[in-house]
């Protein structure tokens, strides 16, 4: 028989749980899990918009969470998505397959450590290539208020940075010359080599296994005179779990 297990009842019953818990194994995810979250985004100096976001289970199997995300309250088709079992994300990097994205490492506990490193090629029209590392780490239990409550959360940290080799470009300038009555146009044309970029990241991720999913998530970009650009905030607002 099925039971929808809501906000109200793991909140009663998850945070002494939760806080004697030493360790996390993978979630027990099946259709019909459901998570809304507000999304804030920030990019520097003066962009900010903020979105509320729906993710439900479609299936799930020993290797794959496949999801759908949707505006909440959009009447159109959500986007379908896959994602490891561990809520990690691959894509095609220089034609083939990697992770790119890991935030949880099961089973999950204090000072665990795992990194994600690679380079992809021609990534976009203004990067010849970009190399990215990231190193996670295990924090600790930590209480984390959001607006579906307050959670005792599993802590995941996570620091990196990245390397851009920007395209050569080329700059052509023109100017009119008039001599003895003769009008001729010159045109210069200079080329700029190669020019590096790089930056760091952070990222946290508070993650409840009774939610099945993190309860918060920060990711921050910074340049490379250490001034953040962008910042991705999400926190959860409700969610329901199906289980047998």
């Amino acid at each position: 028989m099925k039971k929808i297990i809501t906000a109200a009842v793991l909140f009663a019953v998850g945070l002494p749980m939760l806080a004697i818990a030493q360790s996390a194994p993978p979630p027990a995810l099946k259709a019909g899990d459901t998570w809304t979250y507000v999304d804030t985004f920030e990019k520097a100096p003066s962009v900010w918009r903020q979105t509320h976001d729906e993710v439900s289970v479609l299936r799930a199997t020993s290797a794959h969470v496949y999801y759908a995300s949707k505006p909440v309250g959009s009447t159109q088709a959500p986007n379908e998505l896959i994602a490891g079992a561990d809520w990690s994300r691959e894509r095609s990097v220089n034609g083939t397959e990697m992770v790119v994205n890991r935030p949880l490492a099961f089973p999950l506990s204090p000072g665990k450590t795992w990194s994600i490193d690679y380079t992809e090629q021609h990534p976009n029209k203004m990067h010849a290539s970009e190399k990215w590392s990231t190193q996670y780490r295990v924090v600790d239990t930590e209480t984390v208020e959001v607006p579906a409550g307050k959670f005792q959360a599993i802590k995941v940290e996570a620091e990196g940075n990245w390397t851009a080799q920007l395209e050569p470009t080329q700059t052509v300038t023109q100017a009119v010359q008039v001599q003895q009555g003769d009008t001729a146009m010159i045109t210069h044309a200079q080329k700029t080599g190669p020019v590096q970029a790089t930056g760091r990241t952070y990222k946290a991720i508070w993650y409840v296994p009774e939610i099945g999913r993190w309860v918060k998530s920060v990711e921050e970009y910074y340049a490379s005179n250490g001034v953040r650009n962008e910042r991705y905030t999400s926190e959860l607002e409700s969610f329901k779990r199906s289980a047998e």
